[in-house]
């Protein structure tokens, strides 16, 4: 078994963007093969992610902006009501509203007027 540095566990999580413990685990598993270990992390997190999916994010919030004939709709969906309640959902709900209508402001109308009819 190979001996796992500090630098190994900073490699993986520089090229990986994982926490130190999981890159060190992967490593760890890999006997010191980083590249099998960005492997095995890739497989686990497909794993992790294909768990995540099936999770329902019932709990959110939704939010309405109308100015003139112009309105914005934001729903901020979670997975608990607690997440619903932090700042950082309301305030990613009252600034995607000041984004949403930037965006709708540099939309021409014609294009405004077909996502109208949808």
């Amino acid at each position: 078994m190979a001996a796992i540095t500090a630098a190994m566990v900073k490699d993986l999580r520089e090229r990986t963007g994982l926490g130190m413990m999981d890159c060190k685990k992967a490593l760890v598993e890999a006997e010191g093969d980083a590249e099998l270990a960005i492997e095995n992390l890739r497989k686990s997190s497909g794993m992790k992610a294909a768990k995540k999916a099936g999770r329902t994010a019932a709990d959110g919030k939704i939010s309405l902006k109308v100015e003139g004939d112009t309105g914005v709709l934001v729903e901020v969906n979670c997975e608990t009501d607690f997440a619903a309640r932090l700042c950082l959902i309301t305030v990613l709900k009252k600034h995607a509203k000041s984004w949403c209508k930037k965006l709708v402001k540099t939309f021409p109308s014609e294009e405004l007027k077909s996502l109208k009819a949808l």
